[in-house]
């Protein structure tokens, strides 16, 4: 054998080596269900072939509040608000398709439409008629696609350093990018980040996220590592994040004319508070709440501070009929 293939061949072998040492396989699909699903959760079909990981809590006649989380979280995001809130109102909030223990999507389908479509099939499967929704980051862009599409069944609004409007950078930092988001664009890692996904990685992708890293526990990366790694989270990902981003039309955002409320972290690196100076430039019945030396998951880093806040604003809502005076 010439010394070119034993060389090749050696490469083969060291790389198949690598890949077992350091692969990271899924999770148990029971094991996790046992874990993260417990009481108040329940899993609700909502069609084509997806049962959603829902917790329902609060008062079943109070004023109804859907709460989305961002890309790559799940639906424990929103544990301060629920504890705060579900004594006066009822607070949903569910799994997404390709994230937590909904899982994938069977049609491989994470479209903002098939998104938007989620959310009126579970929202009727509860029997929710008309409600306030909300939602962090990618939620937030669910959040204002939904509206757009169903103003009829949307009482109020509220985004947390929510996307769905242009892309915007602060010119000033160059360093804004978040090295799990940046893998899950890049061709090739991407593509090995289906199998090898080191806790490390996602330790240093959510502390990037937030201003004060201390904000990140052990249990809050495991939670996050574990169901990233739910069968099918980790693929759904990778078709995530291979398409384009899709923004709502200015348009669009323009003619939501529900009461909206704006939460937004001034060192947010990923979503710059700008972007939500935008939103409330754009939106015609909206006020906007900034935090100084908050990144990008207020709700985490400082629950007591947005509750109040949201609390405050929930009460004038939900007084005045789903009515709040223009701020713009």
């Amino acid at each position: 054998m010439k010394w070119p293939l034993r060389v090749v061949l050696a490469l083969i072998a060291l790389v198949v080596i690598a890949f077992f040492i350091f692969r990271t396989p899924d999770t148990d699909l029971v094991e996790m269900r046992a874990k993260y699903g417990n009481a108040p959760s329940q899993f609700v079909q909502i069609g084509d072939g997806v049962i959603a990981h829902v917790r329902d809590e609060g008062p079943r006649d109070a004023p109804a509040i859907v709460l989305l989380h961002g890309s790559n979280s799940d639906l424990r995001t929103w544990d301060e608000w629920a504890d705060g809130l579900k004594q006066e109102y009822r607070v949903v909030r569910f799994d997404q398709v390709g994230h937590g223990l909904t899982g994938a999507d069977p049609n491989d389908d994470y479209s903002r439409a098939n998104f938007t479509d989620d959310i009126r099939a579970l929202t009727s499967a509860l029997g929710l008629d008309r409600f306030i929704i909300g939602g962090n980051s990618m939620g937030g862009k669910h959040a204002l696609a939904f509206a757009a599409a169903y103003p009829e069944k949307v009482g109020g609004l509220i985004l947390v350093d929510a996307s769905g409007g242009p892309v915007m950078r602060r010119d000033d930092e160059e360093d804004s990018g978040n090295i799990g988001f940046t893998i899950a664009r890049t061709p090739i890692l991407n593509s090995v980040a289906e199998q090898i996904t080191p806790r490390s990685l996602i330790q240093q992708s959510l502390e990037q996220s937030v201003a004060d890293p201390a904000v990140v526990t052990e249990s809050m990366v495991n939670r996050y590592w574990e169901l990233l790694r739910y069968p099918g989270n980790r693929r759904a990902t990778m078709r995530r994040f291979a398409t384009e981003y899709d923004p709502l039309a200015e348009g669009e955002i323009a003619g939501i004319t529900a009461p909206t409320l704006i939460l937004w972290g001034t060192e947010d690196r990923l979503i710059p508070v700008e972007a939500g100076e935008w939103l409330d430039r754009t939106m015609p019945n909206s006020r906007l709440i900034t935090y100084p030396n908050i990144g990008h998951l207020p709700q985490k880093e400082a629950p007591e501070a947005t509750l109040a806040d949201v609390r405050e604003w929930l009460a004038a809502v939900t007084a005045t009929g789903d009515e709040e005076p223009t701020e713009n």
